[in-house]
Parts: C-alpha cells; sequence; structure tokens
C-alpha cells in the first residue's frame, strides 16, 4: 500500500456512489475515490473500513466493514470501493446507513486497515464463513481467482435463510466464472434445501466431518473463517482436530454476544499509574484516570489515535508493549503469535503497573 501522512489511517470525506439492498437487513455501500486519493485507499484483499459519523448530539460513532469489492491491480487505487453492512438490533451506524445514507451523501471514511487478508498466490485456500462474514472473503475469492489461475478456493458458508443470504449473486457469478478451481458449500441453518446438506449449525462436530469429505485438508495452504464468534471457534476447533498448523488458520469476528462467556475481573489500576506512547514518530506521557483504558488515555491527549470498534475486535488499536504490564479485559482481534510478541489491544488494555509505555507505530 501506498505511504500516507499518517501510518495508522485517516479519515477522508468520500460520496455514496449507490446503495444496494442485498436483503432485507442488508445493503451494500458503493463509495467513490476522488483520483487523487486512490493510492492511500488502495487494499489488500480482506481488509475494511472503518465509517464514521457525529450524531445530532454531538457524539462520535466509529464502526468498521469489510472491502467486499477485489482488491485493486497494479499502483493504481480503486476508483470505488464497496462495502456490506447488516442491521444490527440497536446498531446506531448500521440504522443510520439503513434509513438514512443515500446515493449523493458523503460519509467519513478512513483509509484501510486490517490484517485479515490473503496475498494472491498460488495454491488451495478454503474458508468458512457466516452471515457477514462473507464480506472480506468474497474479495479474498475473487481477487485470487483473477489474478492467479494456479490457485483454488473453497467456501462454505452459513446462512439463516435463502432470503437472508448477503451477495449471493455476486457468489454464484465465481461459480460460474470458475466452475473448475470455485467450490461453494451452502448450509441453511432455519431452512431445507432442495440439494445439497441438510439444515442445522455448523459447529466443530459437523465440520469435523464435513470438510474432510470435501477437500484435502492437510492441503489447503490457508483457512480463513470468519463470522459469529460461536462458529469461528467452532470451525478452529474442527481445524485442530483434523490437524491443521494454527500458522495456516486466519480469523476475524464479527459478532461477540453472550456465548463468548464473562469477562475476566478488571485489574485494578495503580493510583498512579501513566501510559507513555509512541504515535506517528511523537510520544507523550500522561496520567490514567480511574477506570479508563489505555486507549481512552491516549485518545484524551492525541485524538489521533488509532481505533474503530473499542471492543476487541477490530484490531484497529494495536499496540506494542514495550513497557510495564497490562491487562486485557477481552481479546478477539490478535493471533496467540501476536501477543505472544508483545502487541496488546489499547481499547482493552488497563495498567497493572505504575508505567506503561506503548508504540503504536510498530
Amino acid at each position: 500500500m501506498a505511504a500516507t501522512a499518517s501510518r495508522h489511517g485517516a479519515f477522508h470525506p468520500l460520496r455514496v456512489a449507490a446503495v444496494e439492498r442485498l436483503t432485507d437487513d442488508a445493503v451494500a455501500l458503493t463509495f467513490e475515490v476522488p483520483e487523487a486519493l486512490r493510492a492511500e485507499y488502495r487494499h489488500a484483499p480482506g481488509q475494511h473500513l472503518a465509517l464514521r459519523r457525529v450524531t445530532d448530539g454531538g457524539a462520535e460513532v466509529r464502526r468498521t466493514y469489510s472491502i467486499c469489492s477485489p482488491a485493486p491491480r497494479g499502483e493504481q487505487g480503486p476508483a470505488r470501493l464497496t462495502v456490506g453492512v447488516r442491521l444490527v438490533e440497536g446498531g446506531e451506524f448500521s440504522t443510520y446507513a439503513h434509513k438514512e445514507i443515500a446515493p449523493g451523501d458523503v460519509v467519513e471514511v478512513m483509509t484501510p486497515a486490517g490484517r485479515f487478508v490473503l496475498e494472491p498466490a498460488a495454491g488451495h485456500y478454503a474458508a468458512v464463513v457466516g452471515g457477514s462474514g462473507i464480506t472480506p472473503v468474497l474479495s479474498i475469492a475473487a481477487t485470487l481467482l483473477a489474478e492467479r489461475p494456479d490457485a483454488r478456493f473453497c467456501l462454505v458458508r452459513s446462512d439463516r435463510t435463502a432470503a437472508s443470504t448477503m451477495f449471493l449473486e455476486e457468489v454464484a457469478d465465481l461459480k460460474d466464472r470458475y466452475p473448475e478451481r470455485f467450490q461453494l458449500v451452502t448450509v441453511l441453518s432455519r431452512e431445507e434445501q432442495d440439494a445439497g446438506l441438510g439444515s442445522g449449525r455448523l459447529d466443530r462436530e459437523r465440520l469435523t466431518g464435513l470438510l474432510p469429505a470435501l477437500l484435502p485438508v492437510g492441503e489447503v495452504a490457508g483457512w480463513f473463517l470468519c463470522g459469529p464468534y460461536g462458529l469461528v471457534q467452532g470451525a478452529e476447533q474442527a481445524l485442530k482436530e483434523l490437524g491443521v498448523p494454527r500458522s495456516r488458520i486466519h480469523e476475524e469476528i464479527f459478532h461477540v454476544e453472550d456465548e463468548t462467556g464473562p469477562r475476566p475481573p478488571r485489574a485494578a489500576a495503580p493510583a498512579h499509574s501513566r501510559v507513555t506512547a509512541r504515535l506517528d514518530g511523537r510520544a507523550g506521557t500522561w496520567p490514567v484516570q480511574d477506570g479508563e483504558s489505555v486507549l481512552e488515555t491516549v485518545l484524551r491527549n492525541r485524538a489521533d489515535a488509532p481505533y474503530a470498534c473499542k471492543g476487541g475486535v477490530c484490531g484497529t488499536c494495536r499496540a506494542f508493549l514495550v513497557r510495564g504490564e497490562v491487562r486485557m479485559d477481552r481479546n478477539f482481534a490478535l493471533e496467540e503469535e501476536e501477543t505472544e510478541a508483545g502487541f496488546v489491544l489499547a481499547c482493552q488494555s488497563h495498567p497493572v503497573t505504575d508505567e506503561v509505555e506503548l508504540d503504536f507505530d510498530r
């Protein structure tokens, strides 16, 4: 990707080119990217965009949505970008997107981010997705198949009903275009199909039996799991039982609900704890107020600190722990090797020691 003024991305106002109704509770938003900004919006297949709006009451709301359009080829950035937005009950931004955003409107859009990506390469790849988890995988599969004639892709997708299935036509088009290299398996949890697999959830037990029947599991170079927490966890467990190395499994959680269980008790921060943070080459040190996360402390002093969901899901606030100790409330974004290497999510981290130092630039 081309370099930008801030390595953590920046917001730009983009005009909405189209709003397409995908299902009763899902829309696709397409943004026009001015030629002067196209290099900044180059993206790897699988990355996401953070969208921002300020409510009538003055509150800032940010949400991340995966790019479903294929990644651009060559050095030229995209003229348009499309994301899928599923309506979430009580969701402030998704409700706004469904009821208010119209073609011609302008939305604040951050430059692409995220590490749930696949750079096109030869080999056999596969994905297990649920619901709106199809959005980044659609970009991954479409880009891979278009750029690498020596690559294959197997998509196992789970949806409630046929009517609730996002990007139905786009996935069918991939099947028509690459019949020998794109394998599609659809499971509906609440509706019987005329042909194919029976209805029901894709859990660990079912996937453990299903996946070896579909493809040579051990030969798959990369597995991409995306969707609700329960589906992703079940798929990960199934793959581990089938002997797949953890290094070949890539995950992105879209929905985190009560099934994740209770959060660990929050560690009380020392009375006089301070946070030092390096961001875009500049460092500062600030006192932590009672109950604040590390991100909240930094944001009080650096409004440009990177974040999107504040829920431990998107990974935008990833930082390297240089010194001190923190405790994360929860983590659904960082891989095990990242946490072992010293990376944390600032939005979920609370100081355990008097001094904590983070580097957002690593």
